[in-house]
């Protein structure tokens, strides 16, 4: 079998003009050299192709396609070789280069060189025309390149060009619409569909994210590239979207999503006029990106690509989220926000929680849920000894007093997390606090309107430990916690109820503790109370039945689920998954009761942070904390004592625990006293620093910041 770079065939030589031209001229070895590498190390597809356009000798490394034979190509026409869909012209501009020897210089020819291929590729052609000593025609070379990624990015790049320029030229919500419609069809959709908050096409305020269940939308253009295209409703048209599908979880998440389209999806039976238009369109994918500005929902506009173009791809969603984002400035602009509507967006967007915080051994993914019962939020909140608090709550009421009050709760959550207490100590704080709240609301003038509502609300905070894999819980209201094991099963912790927040029961709060395993994902709603009953746990069991898939992908099965679930209560969800923590970044020694261990502690410190590569001044610094630390626990502890570091990456954590509960306070000493120095020391040094008590003891604990592996 011949090789692609390889001689020519010895059949082909006797017939080919180039052939014979070989043989007529002698070449020489730098010649030959010099064409062997271009046809076997070039990164550009070369073709050598005689005056009936056979492919001679070939090197395919610019159609990126896959591996070609050399019996595949050789001595066939390059017209049916390599998948070309308009054979016919590309044979024509190729002629008229064997006629005229004029060069084709970069010219685009679309194709398709495998059958399999998702999606058409771009390819830049160069054609030369070959000629011997004596100006006979030999045939052709060919130089080709792959560009489909630089062309798709450059027409990209063209349609929001044109948006930018064209798109909102008027201050018209419905005029600004169609001109989006008439920029991306055809260039990027073959039909688009823009659908607008009806409040905002009236001028009024448009709701909150995330939008609210039941909110209508108005269908305020439509456009598509074959006239008589089907529609599931008239432009003009005002209704909700039913759920759910993935119009209304990208309405909730506000994340931009690329869909297949096929018969067999379970989500087109809820919407049957869409999925009536889907089909009779011959619609293949759907991009959908929702139209947002400063925490408000202004609509959603829906792609789709039909026939035989090319599906959509990753690469096409940050273009339409861009063309989403202009537009719905636009909308804004053109609507004119009042002042009410701006500063109740700001609180808003203000007390909202925003992404979680990563940490080393966990990964969380949280959301609030639309609800008319409550206003919920979820938080995560890192705490000392690399331990996570997971914080689900829930305000009761709608509005902007209630998203005020949820602010409030979130706020004191975060700050009395800080004073390292526990789940149960700081719910009690907590419902202090909503008790002072709701008292302060009851002797407000009868004509407000919050002297009549009543302020309630819930809480669960649980503490995740990475390196015992436990977590201690404690609820204000019934929670729903649902554990799914590495291996898909599923459990439910027995976990106490306790009264909600600002009620009169006062009865105290309990904590449970219970294991969660290494690679295992927690999820916890928003805890409920007897007048509001919590959502069925089998619908976590179920979304959580596969456990190796992304919690992003498992958060949106189960706002799904409970978008169709009529007694679902939960206004806010939050997913864990347990990751491994390091175990060489922990380092754990028992310290005798005697003076002379302190020596021994720091030598321990010396010895593991030189281990660890941490820095000179740091490492002098733990010494000196740890020695203090350790002297306290000697003369003041009970022993067993234990001495732990904790090495967080970007957190060094020293840790000396005693069974005394004795608490050691700050003390600021006098010039001439002897003592009392210590734990002002350990302030100096450490960044924070506090205790930690538990029914064995107690915990003295620093926290250093490291400096980042750059310097």
């Amino acid at each position: 079998m011949a090789r692609q770079g390889g001689p020519l065939p010895s059949t082909l030589r006797r017939r080919s003009p180039l052939a014979q031209s070989d043989a007529v001229t002698p070449r020489s070895d730098a010649d030959a050299a010099l064409l062997d590498a271009l046809f076997t190390q070039s990164p550009v597809g070369l073709h050598l192709v005689d005056t009936e356009l056979r492919v001679l000798r070939f090197n395919t490394a610019g159609l990126g396609a896959r591996s070609w034979r050399a019996e595949d190509i050789v001595g066939r026409r390059f017209t049916e070789t390599y998948g070309l869909v308009e054979p016919h012209e590309t044979e024509k501009l190729v002629r008229e280069v064997l006629e005229s020897g004029v060069p084709l210089i970069g010219r685009i020819v679309r194709a398709r060189p495998t059958a399999d291929l998702a999606q058409e590729r771009l390819y830049a052609v160069s054609v030369f025309r070959l000629q011997g000593e004596d100006g006979a025609v030999l045939g052709l070379a060919a130089a080709v390149v792959d560009v489909t990624d630089r062309e798709r990015a450059r027409a990209r790049a063209r349609i929001l060009a044109a948006a930018r320029e064209n798109v909102g030229r008027t201050l018209d919500v419905a005029v600004t619409c169609r001109e989006l419609v008439d920029i991306v069809v055809p260039g990027f959709a073959d039909t688009a569909v823009v659908e607008v908050v009806d409040s905002a096409m009236r001028g009024d305020e448009p709701p909150l994210s995330p939008l609210p269940p039941g909110v209508p939308l108005r269908r305020a253009a439509f456009r598509s590239r074959a006239e008589d295209a089907p529609q599931a409703h008239p432009v003009g048209d005002v209704r909700d979207i039913p759920a759910p599908t993935p119009y209304t979880q990208t309405l909730t998440d506000l994340r931009p999503r690329v869909l297949s389209l096929n018969d067999d999806l379970p989500w087109l039976a809820a919407d049957p006029a869409r999925a009536e238009a889907i089909r009779a369109s011959g619609a293949h994918t759907l991009l959908l990106a929702p139209m947002t500005l400063r925490g408000t929902v202004l609509g959603l506009i829906s792609l789709y690509r039909t026939g035989q173009s090319d599906p959509y791809d990753e690469d096409d969603i940050a273009p339409a989220l861009d063309l989403a984002n202009h537009t719905a400035l636009c909308i804004d602009n053109a609507r004119r926000y009042t002042r009410e509507h701006t500063i109740a967006a700001a609180l808003e967007r203000h007390h909202l929680p925003g992404r979680p915080v990563p940490h080393t051994a966990l990964e969380t993914v949280g959301t609030p849920v639309p609800s008319e019962g409550g206003v919920g939020w979820c938080d995560t909140i890192a705490l000392s000894s690399a331990r996570t608090a997971l914080v689900v709550g829930e305000v009761a009421g709608r509005g902007i007093h209630a998203v005020a009050a949820m602010g409030q709760l979130r706020t004191l959550v975060r700050s009395l997390a800080a004073f390292d207490l526990g789940p149960d100590e700081l719910l009690a704080r907590l419902d202090d606090t909503v008790t002072l709240l709701a008292a302060e609301r009851a002797t407000l003038p009868p004509g407000d309107p919050l002297h009549h509502e009543a302020l309630a609300a819930t809480c669960t905070y649980a503490v995740y430990d990475p390196l015992s894999h436990t977590c201690t819980a404690a609820s204000a209201g019934r929670p729903t916690y649902v554990i799914a094991h590495p291996d898909g099963t599923t459990k439910i912790p027995d976990l106490a109820a306790g009264p909600p927040l600002g009620g009169a029961d006062r009865t105290p709060f309990a904590t449970t503790t219970f294991g969660t395993p290494e690679g295992g994902t927690l999820a916890v709603t928003s805890p409920s109370t007897p007048s509001h009953p919590a959502s069925e746990p089998g619908i976590l069991q179920r979304a959580l039945k596969c456990a190796d898939r992304p919690l992003q992908d498992v958060r949106d099965d189960i706002l799904s689920a409970f978008a169709t679930d009529a007694g679902s209560t939960a206004t806010a969800l939050l997913l864990a998954r347990a990751r491994r923590f390091p175990a060489d970044r922990v380092a754990t020694w028992q310290i005798d009761a005697d003076p002379a261990a302190v020596a021994a502690a720091r030598r321990h410190v010396r010895n593991q942070l030189t281990t660890w590569n941490v820095e000179e001044e740091t490492a002098s610094n733990t010494e000196l904390i740890v020695s203090e630390l350790v002297t306290n626990a000697v003369r003041h502890g009970s022993p067993p004592i234990e001495l732990r570091l904790i090495n967080d990456r970007t957190t060094l954590t020293s840790e000396v625990r005693d069974t005394s509960p004795a608490a050691p306070h700050l003390r600021h000493a006098r010039t001439i006293d002897e003592g009392g120095r210590g734990l002002f020391i350990v302030a100096q040094l450490a960044q924070v620093w506090g205790t930690r008590y538990a029914a064995d003891g107690k915990t003295i604990w620093t926290e250093q910041t490291l400096p980042s592996p750059s310097g």
